[in-house]
């Protein structure tokens, strides 16, 4: 296996699962970037639905139940994740109107326009960013929102490394133009894109990381899988420290015509 061109989805699921389950997050954000995406989302009630896609263990949705009314539903594929996402709703006495359900972002069970909002930090590259936008559609009510962060690049060229690097680990990504227009085609008016700060990706996702790094080597001394892991979400977070300037996520929010 060559650590250099392993993208993360070639590991071992339960490893991943493993790995990432004792973190506050899966992937970069904060919660400030959530509230800031929340704020664009307007006419929400009590009655209101939303779904959040690919949720982890819930740290943005928790956010997002503390911010805005409405009924919350959490979709991950892995039943660990659920588990504490339903942990966090319950210590945060939101068990009420937030539910974690195990399930798949490409085959979801709700009716046409069920939806006012469809949420998805860090996880709609599972699927692919237009097709995601495109196959949700329907789920949501006409003027509903979604509102998804993914991996864009900031200049129109950069250095043949990270090129290579992001382009074998994810070929959709694309510069913030480009995919504001795929969101535009699918059917959505664009109301708003920010980039993430990078405290998102360092202070709330990478750093968090090195402690835990050393517990996972502990705990499988001489596992190459999880050696291979390891080096590769470290070789991820050295490739942003050298080159953030030309990349990062970004929240995309666009509202269904």
């Amino acid at each position: 296996m060559n650590d250099e061109n392993t993208s993360i989805h070639e590991f071992d699921v339960n490893l991943i699962c493993e790995y990432f389950l004792g973190m506050e997050r899966q992937g970069p954000g904060s919660p400030k970037a959530t509230r800031k995406a929340l704020s664009f989302i307007d006419s929400l009630n009590e009655k209101s639905r939303i779904a959040d896609l690919g949720c982890g263990t819930g740290s943005q949705t928790m956010v997002i139940a503390q911010n805005a009314l409405g009924l919350i539903e959490g979709i991950d594929l892995f039943p660990a994740f659920i588990d504490k996402f339903n942990a966090n709703a319950a210590k945060l006495n939101l068990c009420n109107r937030v539910k974690g359900v195990i399930g798949s972002m490409d085959s979801l069970s709700y009716g046409n326009e069920e939806l006012d909002v469809i949420w998805s930090e860090g996880a709609i590259y599972n699927i692919g960013f237009e097709r995601g936008l495109n196959e949700w559609r329907k789920f949501l009510k006409t003027g509903g929102y979604v509102a998804v962060t993914e991996a864009s690049w900031f200049t129109g060229s950069r250095p043949h490394e990270i090129e290579t690097f992001w382009t074998d680990a994810y070929p959709e990504i694309d510069t913030i133009p480009n995919k504001t227009a795929q969101m535009q085609k699918a059917g959505y008016i664009p109301v708003a894109t920010f980039i993430l700060p990078e405290n998102c990706w360092t202070d709330n996702f990478y750093i968090p990381q090195i402690p835990a790094q050393e517990a996972f080597l502990k705990k499988y001394p001489g596992n190459e899988t999880a050696e291979s892991l390891i080096t590769n979400m470290r070789r991820e977070a050295e490739m942003y420290s050298r080159y953030k300037q030309y990349y990062g996520y970004v929240f995309y929010i666009g509202r269904k015509i």
